[in-house]
């Protein structure tokens, strides 16, 4: 598994903020939000972070690269319920040559809820693997 938990607990640490509400749709009957709901927060912070970079996940598509998920991993903290403003926390991990890292951290009122990681193949819309895009690798962490 290449996926860590290591993600820091500190929201200032990200450099992206996704802010969403938890639906009532994706709660159990007692108002806790299902541990499965967690993963289209993850995914919606994704799509919105590759947005604020000037690549949108719909671009990358039509110039040939899909970012599939290839492992996840997420620890659960404390329960998210239903109504609660979520901040979904994230930032690159690690860049390699045709994979990445993301590690996120899911608060409420900057209450650490949860961590998670993504690990990503770069791959073209064919499936097979292909180098990262400059821009990608220039957002890894410095060594």
């Amino acid at each position: 598994m290449r996926a860590d938990l290591a993600a820091p607990l500190d929201p200032a640490a990200y450099p992206f903020r996704h802010r969403l509400r938890a639906r009532f749709a994706e709660t159990d009957a007692m108002g806790v939000v299902h541990h499965a709901a967690y993963l289209p927060y993850l995914e919606a912070a994704r799509v919105e972070y590759l947005r604020s970079l000037g690549h949108p996940y719909a671009e990358l598509r039509e110039e040939g690269t899909e970012f599939p998920v290839v492992e996840v991993a997420v620890r659960y903290r404390r329960p998210l319920h239903f109504d609660d403003l979520v901040d979904v926390n994230l930032r690159v991990a690690s860049v390699g040559a045709a994979v990445f890292t993301l590690v996120y951290l899911v608060s409420v009122d900057e209450e650490p809820r949860a961590t998670a990681t993504t690990v990503h193949g770069v791959v073209t819309v064919g499936g097979r693997p292909t180098r990262a895009p400059a821009w990608l690798r220039a957002l890894a962490p410095a060594a």
